[in-house]
């Protein structure tokens, strides 16, 4: 299985903008960051977690010319914002996107998309299936089996994933131990950490150290970064051995 960043960066992406800060200005490609996004290859399927709205863009960079599903951790519009442009696949494969998503996230999609579920039969609206997640039972896409792994996003309950040996959590700020214990044993994890100060609904870079040490994982890549965090080889270096500061176009081998 191979894992592709598709992006790595926090809701308003990385530069932010108007800021000439040093992270913001910086040549280093690495602090380029679009809006959170993961690709999971296998030798038969593919699949993105969240389409945020550099979706198109990143499908674009990455070469993405097939797509078996979207898989939603939640209805944030960093999250779900870029749904709409499936309807490349929908052209290239003359069929609809299967979509996953739990009922809170449908509802969103629903709402944010009316038109693709209106039923009004319009040429070229995006085509799509919804399949429910339902947080507690795992599901598959075709080779591929996904673990839902159920974290708090502030007040809201977010979906995480485990695939496989690859565990992939954003946009938490709590995770309750029985759902932590569903990651162990991962050889690679994914967490978000959004700065080092505190911040209401995301963890911050020593939050997230702190639970990627319990977690203890055999690598962990932190994403979802903000330009508050600092220069990419700069945290880098302070990092403890075996975790590391994601990047878009990073790609991991399982």
């Amino acid at each position: 299985m191979k894992v592709t960043f598709l992006g790595t960066g926090t809701s308003q992406g990385v530069p932010f903008i108007g800021c000439d800060c040093a992270v913001c200005t910086s040549p280093d490609a690495r602090n380029n960051r679009l809006r959170t996004s993961v690709l999971i290859q296998s030798d038969t399927t593919t699949v993105v977690i969240d389409s945020g709205p550099d979706f198109r863009q990143q499908m674009l960079r990455q070469g993405v010319k097939k797509l078996d599903a979207i898989v939603f951790t939640h209805g944030h519009k960093d999250h779900v914002a870029g749904m709409d442009d499936v309807r490349a696949f929908n052209f290239h494969d003359q069929k609809a996107m299967q979509v996953y998503a739990d009922l809170q996230t449908q509802e969103v999609l629903k709402r944010e998309f009316q038109y693709v579920f209106q039923n009004l039969n319009y040429p070229g609206i995006p085509q799509v299936d919804l399949n429910t997640i339902d947080g507690y039972n795992s599901f598959k896409i075709n080779d591929l089996e996904f673990l839902p792994i159920r974290v708090l996003h502030y007040k809201m309950e977010v979906l995480g994933f485990r695939i496989g040996d690859f565990t992939y959590i954003t946009d938490a700020n709590y995770i309750e131990l029985e759902e932590m214990n569903k990651a162990k044993g991962s050889k690679g994890l994914v967490l978000n950490a959004l700065r080092y100060q505190d911040h209401p609904s995301h963890f911050t870079l020593p939050q997230a150290i702190d639970v990627a040490t319990a977690i203890g994982a055999n690598d962990a890549y932190f994403t979802h970064i903000s330009h508050q965090l600092g220069l990419h080889n700069e945290v880098e270096k302070t990092l403890p051995q075996g975790m590391h500061l994601a990047y878009d176009g990073l790609s991991l081998e399982f």
